[in-house]
């Protein structure tokens, strides 16, 4: 089809729907020096958004952001369309009304009866089939999704995603209207969930496994990976800003869409408080209690203090994983108390410390032939910065417990005790991050560069998966992911194809399979 001129001065862009997200890309299109006609079928929808847009675009020119000419001229440039007929000389429309199948398949045909034969209809649909959008019209090559997030001004990043008949030249060209807009534009196939909502689909749940397998409480949880893994939010923390109601029903859409593949399960625990009206912020409470629209964080007890009737040293067995871990150990615990036992096994009153990766910690004392009853684990995969991770088995001694905990908390560190399990909680929560987005990349859903892209914009996380997956090792990744399947015997944590090929070949994760 012809191609639209993205840079072109005069270039014409129509917004169906006037709501939250059809106002925001009518303001960064505005910002972009684009001219806006937006449209809504409710009566004076479109009016108050284009206020709104104006309203937002001087408030930045009184911020300093943009000079007040600048402004004037980005507010002179929207337009209200009284009808869906007013839209017929736009270059592009983006349709963002509610997800509705049938809806949406109706305003495309609507404007399909409109618009020149050259314009480019898109979608911002955050769940449903670019393809299936496009099925009731009759030039299905210029039907393209683009996906913004809330709220636009501030999400830079947008998922352009054709579908089976668009055509290469449209997906250009929304790339390139991104870019104007002042986005990040990824590419996804047209495949469940896109890009982000699929790579989401390991954090929430493989943390609402860890709670209901009774390994740690679910603010522990959200304590640890907000610690040294670096995430903004906990995941619990998390579903309650989204909304429980919300985030559930993307994991059970995703899950079925996909044939109940068990890597996307989720569930009953995250499902119960929505089955309870426990949304979240907005219900007025969920995982968390909240006052006044603040999150009330649950009492943490001081660390025990350590006893004189527990144990005489401390022996560290040394790591095969990694040798530093057992020094950095050392380093921490030195001044905390107790004599370190620097023989080649443990005296006889000695708190036994494991640094596992991968292990839990029952295995690894079995194997070892260590006595479970003193034996105490630390995660040191991410570090000691933060809440340190300490487990312990059913067997292991209270008073063992206890001292291990006072030891790591004596130079004022928090400390999370919790209980025996493959990978602790970051390594394994991380560890299935990163196996998920692996399986984006192997179902060519997107590149590894826009899979990383869209994690770090679209949901935050600290790194991208794939880059977060070279930076531990890939070979450590499957390892973590052989010992969790291993041990709970579930299909849920097999390793990806490609994570398994990069792993054993000494690849990086963002390396391309070798046909394109």
């Amino acid at each position: 089809m012809s191609r639209i001129d993205i840079t072109s001065p005069n270039l014409l862009l129509g917004v169906v729907g006037a709501g939250t997200m059809g106002r925001g890309i009518a303001q960064v299109a505005a910002e972009g020096g684009i001219g806006v006609r937006i449209f809504d079928a409710q009566p004076g929808a479109a009016e108050a958004a284009r206020g709104f847009v104006e309203k937002m675009l001087l408030r930045q020119a009184e911020k300093g952001a943009i000079t007040a000419e600048a402004a004037r001229a980005m507010v002179a440039n929207v337009e209200v369309a009284g009808r869906i007929e007013d839209l017929a000389h736009a270059d592009i429309v983006i349709e963002a009304i509610f997800e509705d199948l049938g809806a949406k398949q109706k305003v495309f045909q609507a404007l399909e009866a409109h618009v020149r034969p050259e314009a480019i209809l898109a979608s911002n649909t955050s769940s449903l089939s670019v393809t299936a959008i496009a099925a009731g019209c009759q030039r299905r090559d210029r039907i393209v999704g683009m996906h913004f997030f809330n709220p636009v001004p501030l999400m830079k990043l947008v998922e352009i995603v054709p579908g089976l008949a668009t055509s290469p030249d449209v997906t250009e060209a929304l790339v390139g209207l991104a870019k104007r807009m002042g986005r990040e534009p990824a590419v996804s196939e047209d495949s469940p969930g896109f890009i982000v909502n699929h790579v989401g689909r390991a954090y929430a749940p493989e943390a609402g496994r860890l709670v209901a397998e009774n390994i740690a409480r679910f603010s522990d949880v959200d304590r640890i990976m907000t610690g040294a893994p670096g995430f903004r939010l906990g995941p619990f923390a998390l579903l309650d800003l989204i909304g429980s109601d919300i985030s559930v029903g993307v994991m059970e859409s995703i899950w079925g869409q996909f044939f109940a593949e068990p890597m996307y399960a989720t569930g009953p625990e995250l499902k119960l408080r929505v089955t309870g009206g426990q949304f979240g912020v907005k219900s007025g409470g969920g995982w968390y209690a909240y006052t006044d629209g603040k999150r009330v964080a649950p009492h943490v007890p001081p660390p025990p203090a350590l006893a004189k009737d527990g144990p005489r040293s401390v022996w560290i067995m040394p790591s095969n994983t990694n040798p530093a871990f057992s020094a950095q150990l050392t380093g921490v615990l030195e001044a905390a108390g107790l004599p370190l036992d620097r023989s080649e096994h443990p005296t006889s009153e000695a708190l036994i410390l494991l640094t596992p990766v991968g292990w839990d910690l029952t295995t690894a004392v079995c194997d070892l032939e260590l006595d479970h009853k003193r034996a105490v684990a630390v995660d040191m995969l991410f570090g000691l910065a933060g809440p340190r991770t300490a487990m312990v088995t059913p067997a292991t001694d209270p008073a063992y417990r206890d001292a291990a905990h006072a030891l790591l908390a004596a130079d004022g560190a928090p400390v999370v005790m919790i209980n025996d399990c493959p990978g602790f909680v970051a390594q394994r929560i991380v560890a299935h991050i990163i196996n998920v987005a692996c399986q984006v990349a192997s179902r060519r859903v997107a590149s590894p560069a826009d899979i990383d892209k869209g994690a770090r914009l679209g949901l935050g996380y600290p790194m991208g998966p794939l880059a977060w997956g070279d930076k531990l090792g890939p070979a450590l990744v499957l390892h973590i992911l052989e010992r969790l399947e291993a041990f709970y015997g579930d299909p849920r944590y097999r390793p990806s194809p490609w994570l398994k090929r990069r792993a054993m070949l000494g690849l990086s994760l963002l390396t391309p399979d070798g046909v394109a």
